[in-house]
């Protein structure tokens, strides 16, 4: 592993916290999609992994780490009203508007992490517009050198495409970049990439779920200041 010279983020889970911010909103859209009729918003949350009496994400939802298109196709059996475009518009402007649970205060953080000359990176199955309005309401969108969505023309993960991208973006060896997230998805794209792996548990997935592919786990991305000093040290 060459010196780490750059810091790649997944967003949802790992940025903000995943069931903090997301649970809330799917029950929200959900109520919505069916005018809040109870057998319909079970069968749209079953379809996708979530149970609209907890607004909990099961740990294996499709939701935690697939793209926008995916979780549409999975809803769209049971909105026979509605165009697949129609679906995916609804959703990502809504999801533009999701009440953001940063996982720990990201402005400091991403000061920290910039003063120690290291570039940054969000590569996300998200699309990349909510993406940039997520990071742009915390406050942290300028300190991003490169922002990457499941329709940037990379790919989606788990495939390296975004990865490899941010690190050529960037002008540093796949080597020297940690990819931090908090799902399988994302530790397997950084694995494909080549970069050190680093799991965070605020998203579903517990430890165990992750050991296997990470080099390293943290409770959150807060702690990483520590970590990259001891790594240095």
């Amino acid at each position: 592993m060459g010196r780490l010279t750059a810091i790649l983020f997944d967003k949802d889970g790992t940025l903000f916290d995943f069931h903090a911010t997301w649970g809330g909103w799917a029950a929200d859209f959900l109520t919505e999609l069916t005018d809040g009729a109870p057998d319909a918003m079970a069968r749209l949350g079953a379809a996708i992994g979530f149970d609209p009496a907890t607004t909990r994400f099961d740990p294996h939802s499709p939701v935690i780490a697939g793209t926008p298109d995916e979780v549409a196709a999975l809803m769209l059996p049971h909105l026979p009203q509605m165009t697949p475009r129609a679906l995916l518009t609804r959703m990502n402007a809504a999801a533009a508007r999701a009440p953001l649970c940063p996982a720990v205060p990201l402005p400091p953080l991403m000061a920290d992490l910039a003063a120690r000359g290291l570039a940054l990176g969000v590569a996300t199955n998200d699309a990349e517009a909510p993406a940039r309005a997520h990071l742009s309401a915390a406050g942290v969108l300028e300190r991003f050198d490169f922002i990457a969505g499941c329709d940037s023309g990379f790919g989606a993960k788990p495939e390296p495409g975004q990865l490899l991208a941010f690190a050529g973006a960037v002008g540093c060896a796949p080597d020297q970049v940690a990819m931090i997230g908090d799902s399988r998805h994302d530790l397997h794209a950084g694995r494909a990439a080549g970069m050190t792996t680093i799991g965070v548990l605020t998203g579903p997935a517990r430890a165990q779920d992750l050991a296997d592919l990470a080099d390293a786990i943290l409770p959150d991305i807060g702690h990483l200041p520590d970590y990259l000093s001891a790594d240095a040290g």
